[in-house]
């Protein structure tokens, strides 16, 4: 047995990444060890970032795959069309193809921070399920249904939940965790990684495998990242989180906005440092200190460890010294009014997407002179004294005519 091989396992499986595993750790482990696996995470496009708590999940892969394994990263193209009811209340809001392509194009350039694409041996493959289930015949789906009952989808909390409070179920949404299921087949997969409110489709994974295949898939289940004591989750629907496709100053404040008890969850989710360093950093006497070397970490994971010191360097002097008239760059407006979106275009171009700039105007992360703006279209008059517009929480814009 190779002991170094093992070793490595077991730190990735002490880790506190993994909440659990069906059938079991040990078989996991055997498996681990003396086979080459197929193991594989999907993501559907539902928006157009990912965040930390995808980050989490997608190192976990490149652990994997550093010990040998096949890795694939699955983007959901075709079951983003259908929308996932996990934990809805009600329907989602299907997405057309444009909506969905618009949204995974960069989404291969977030995650390559995390993933050793350049491998030459054994890299990381990347697959699209609308290869697949857009030619599935009606006779394909009819003969897929066919190995599901109804009493298994109704199984659902949500559902359940539904029906006592009399709100309609769709029967298109009994297609997802089939069709999501179903990729499991399409891909033969052996491993199947996903977040721990993700078990019920990876569950009708591992029984469609088993039946069209006679193979058991491995179901490994993540801890969501969340904080420890609201239980408040990182969601991509929602708009909430650390998005992965930020600019280094902006995820590194972003990381300084959260509260402490994200410092320990952030490290070991999102970080590849030993537990026993970890430890060391979370018993800091200073939470600032701990929290800035948790932020100088990520950051450094997703841009270069130059961009990484120059946002600590410019979060100090623009948020901790409070140095912010002197430092922040001025943007000459010819208009003499500009509606809050367009403002924020020419301040922001570049940077983001529109979808991004609506999204930081919906969550109330824009203000004029410490005074909070919500609404797309008011119109913002241009005056030669000028104004501060704050942009999140680390970001500012001097703006006059």
């Amino acid at each position: 047995m190779n002991l170094e091989k093992e070793k490595k396992i077991d730190e990735i499986l002490k880790r506190g990444v993994i909440k659990e595993i069906i059938p079991g750790k040990s078989e996991f482990k055997k498996k681990l060890l003396s086979e080459k696996l197929r193991i594989y995470i999907g993501a559907d496009p539902t928006s157009t970032s990912l965040h930390l708590g995808h980050a989490q999940n997608y190192l976990l892969l490149e652990d994997f795959r550093q010990l040998g394994h096949e890795v694939i990263v699955l983007f959901g193209d075709f079951t983003a069309q259908i929308g996932d009811p996990t934990d809805k209340e009600s329907a989602r809001k299907q997405l057309s193809a444009e909506e969905v392509k618009n949204n995974v194009k960069d989404w291969v350039k977030q995650i390559k921070p995390l993933l050793d694409f350049e491998d030459k041996k054994n890299p990381p493959k990347i697959v699209y399920n609308n290869d697949w289930l857009a030619k599935l015949s009606m006779k394909d789906v009819v003969n897929l249904a066919s190995n599901i009952t109804v009493q298994r989808m109704l199984e659902r909390d949500m559902f359940e939940k539904r029906i006592k409070e009399e709100k309609p179920i769709y029967l298109h949404e009994f297609m997802y965790p089939l069709m999501q299921g179903y990729d499991s087949v399409a891909m033969d997969v052996d491993v199947e990684l996903c977040g721990s409110d993700q078990i019920f489709n990876a569950l009708m994974g591992r029984t469609l495998q088993r039946k069209y295949r006679n193979k058991n898939k491995i179901v490994v289940t993540t801890n969501l990242v969340a904080n420890p004591k609201s239980g408040e989750l990182m969601s991509k629907s929602k708009g909430t989180g650390i998005f992965l496709d930020n600019s280094a100053f902006d995820m590194y404040g972003a990381i300084m906005s959260q509260p402490d008890e994200m410092i320990e969850v952030l490290l070991i989710s999102d970080t590849r440092l030993p537990l026993d360093e970890i430890k060391k950093i979370t018993t800091m006497n200073n939470p600032r200190d701990a929290k800035m070397k948790t932020a100088w970490e990520i950051t450094k994971i997703f841009h270069r460890e130059k961009e990484a010191n120059e946002a600590e360097e410019r979060f100090v002097k623009l948020v901790q010294k409070k140095e912010v008239a002197d430092n922040v760059p001025e943007i000459k407006i010819k208009e003499k009014n500009i509606n809050l979106f367009n403002l924020l275009k020419k301040c922001l171009k570049g940077e983001v997407s529109n979808s991004q700039i609506k999204r930081l105007i919906e969550q109330n992360s824009i203000k004029i002179d410490e005074e909070t703006k919500n609404n797309f279209e008011e119109e913002i008059k241009i005056s030669k004294k000028g104004f501060l517009l704050k942009v999140g929480k680390k970001k500012w814009f001097k703006i006059i005519s």
